[in-house]
């Protein structure tokens, strides 16, 4: 019967990983520290959108 301890460590499995701090994830948006000057890494262009149709 290896099944019962197969099951028994997938629940503690389950369990270990919802033991963190859950708090600790909604501490907002990270800051950019002092001497960052905002160096842009998105060099693509805007995607164009057409325009909506009048009702």
């Amino acid at each position: 019967m290896i099944r019962i301890p197969m099951i028994a460590l997938l629940l503690l499995a389950g369990l270990a990983g919802c033991a963190d701090n859950p708090s600790g994830h909604r501490s907002g948006p990270p800051q950019d520290p002092a001497d960052y000057h905002g160096v842009p890494t998105d060099n693509r262009p805007p995607s164009m959108v057409p325009a909506p149709v009048a009702p």
